[in-house]
């Protein structure tokens, strides 16, 4: 299978990645000519298009991830608000798709919205980004000024914080002092798929 890209049709083999000079409006096509669904993924920024078509084990990783932050969130008796897919955009400056975002802190800014205003609304407190191919940035997030971005990257989870002007590492979540977040995911992603909710509900009830 070959790469295509045409105002008529996407086709991109598992894992590839396409970077193509575009303008904003030639963004908007190629979203719309997606449609709803959301492969490929669609990425704008500084004058140009990246598209990339994830491998399976993308979204299975991505689905783990989140679902150790639900479970610690839930252990807690914590409100949240958890979104995937989502595209986050600022018009003529930059789109964006992170693989799982959720909002913490700042839920009930966003309780019942059926759109979100990237440039009124607080951003989400955590994005969760898979990064199988070197598609994923986490300074594409400064933008938006979302607080913390989880990059798994390497069968190893990076937590960078918001510093100012760039994203600094960090060896601790801001949403969960205290937690060895690498090694409760590393847990986790080592286990077959059956054995995942028992390790889920260890790691809530020990947090």
């Amino acid at each position: 299978m070959y790469a295509l890209v045409s105002s008529e049709k996407i086709q991109l083999p598992p894992g590839s990645v396409v970077r193509l000079l575009a303008t904003w409006q030639e963004y908007q096509s190629l979203c719309e000519q997606r449609g709803d669904g959301s492969i490929p993924r669609i990425k704008y920024r500084d004058g140009e298009v990246l598209l990339m078509s994830p491998l399976p084990v993308h979204g299975k990783d991505a689905h783990l991830i989140a679902s150790v932050v639900i479970a610690l969130l839930d252990q807690d008796g914590r409100e949240y608000d958890a979104f995937t897919p989502v595209t986050m955009f600022l018009p003529e400056e930059s789109g964006i798709e992170p693989d799982y975002c959720f909002y913490i802190n700042n839920w009930e800014a966003v309780l019942g919205k059926k759109r979100i205003d990237w440039r009124r609304d607080p951003p989400p407190d955590l994005v969760i980004e898979i990064d199988v191919t070197s598609y994923s940035d986490v300074q594409d997030y400064l933008l938006y000024r979302v607080p913390e971005v989880w990059l798994y990257k390497r069968q190893q989870v990076l937590v960078y914080q918001l510093q100012g002007v760039t994203y600094q590492l960090q060896r601790e979540s801001i949403y969960f002092p205290g937690l060895d977040v690498e090694g409760a995911i590393a847990a986790v992603l080592r286990l077959p798929t059956s054995a995942t909710p028992v390790l889920l509900f260890v790691i809530s009830n020990n947090s």
